[in-house]
């Protein structure tokens, strides 16, 4: 007889086995939830309505608060529906999606503070030639790029290995 087990989904380990804790918990992830969203939804928000705020920095100051949004959009809201619902499974595919999405975001929100500091360089050791080194076209190259990065880096190794 052949063994023909196969994985459904997973058991997560519970942060606290009482009812009480379990709320705790999920009152803690909601206000940290909550203030992620609120931080960077006011950057994202001055950013994009403020011109004077129209530069590489800030630029790139928007691109790590969406990919922050994201990044903490991936795991805290499962987290918190199984503080509050009780529950302490997760589909496979849920998983291997959050998994993905998760290592995709951390990765270009890596590439993004990677592109800051060699923004900071340019500002203060060539400040001269930043108008030149730093334009709008450049500036959305290299944050596509951090985008695609993320992309690149969350994909199984095999395929990505061969793009180059």
């Amino acid at each position: 007889m052949p063994n023909s087990s196969s994985i459904s989904e997973f058991l997560l380990l519970a942060l606290a086995d009482t009812r009480q804790l379990q709320l705790l918990h999920f009152w803690l992830l909601l206000g940290i939830y909550l203030a992620a969203l609120l931080g960077n939804g006011l950057i994202s928000t001055a950013v994009a309505c403020d011109h004077r705020l129209h530069t590489p920095m800030y630029f790139f100051l928007l691109n790590l608060a969406l990919l922050d949004l994201a990044c903490i959009s991936t795991t805290l809201p499962k987290a918190m529906a199984n503080a509050l619902w009780h529950t302490r499974h997760i589909s496979y595919a849920g998983c291997a999606a959050q998994v993905f999405f998760f290592f995709f975001f951390i990765s270009a929100e890596y590439s993004i503070l990677t592109i800051m500091s060699y923004d900071r360089y340019i500002a203060i050791c060539k400040p001269l030639h930043y108008g030149t080194l730093l334009g709008s076209r450049a500036c959305a190259t290299m944050a596509a790029a951090a985008w695609g990065t993320g992309e690149r880096s969350g994909c199984a190794s095999k395929p990505c290995a061969s793009i180059k």
